[in-house]
């Protein structure tokens, strides 16, 4: 789905967290990053996944790494979301969809039959200087920590 590949830089952003504070991607200048674009807050899969990255926060803290979650919910479903479950990390909330869409992960999917545009699960791993290190399209929502960091 997405245009960006392993060896791109990334797409420069400005967005609103949870909590309504700018987040920007010259922000994590000089630190590793991770970015997951989930499709909704509070759903099993992206509740897994989430969960699961939020469980190895500290393995990904130990080896320089900040993590960034997105989708286009709204910023009140996405502090829900981050207080229900405790999460250590920043939620964007991309209501109109700019980061999205510049990271090329908005379009057609399928689901029990049906066609609609929406958000394709895709991670996204920026080294220190704002380059692209690994595009991940097939997530595992329970396994992503061990997808991203081979533990």
């Amino acid at each position: 789905m997405t245009h960006l590949k392993v060896g791109d830089k990334a797409p420069n952003f400005s967005a609103k967290d949870e909590q309504g504070n700018k987040v920007e991607l010259s922000d994590y200048k000089g630190k590793k990053l991770v970015v997951f674009f989930y499709p909704k807050a509070s759903t099993p899969g992206c509740t897994a996944e989430a969960c699961n990255l939020n469980d190895n926060f500290d393995k990904f803290q130990s080896q320089g790494y900040e993590i960034l979650g997105v989708s286009a919910d709204s910023a009140k479903r996405q502090a829900n979301f981050k207080n229900k479950y405790g999460f250590q990390y920043p939620l964007i909330a991309d209501e109109d969809k700019a980061v999205i869409e510049a990271f090329g992960v908005w379009g057609p999917k399928k689901f029990m039959g049906k066609e609609y545009d929406g958000i394709h699960r895709t991670t996204f791993v920026i080294n220190e200087e704002g380059v692209l290190e690994d595009v991940i399209t097939k997530v595992k929502t329970k396994a992503h920590a061990e997808q991203i960091l081979g533990i």
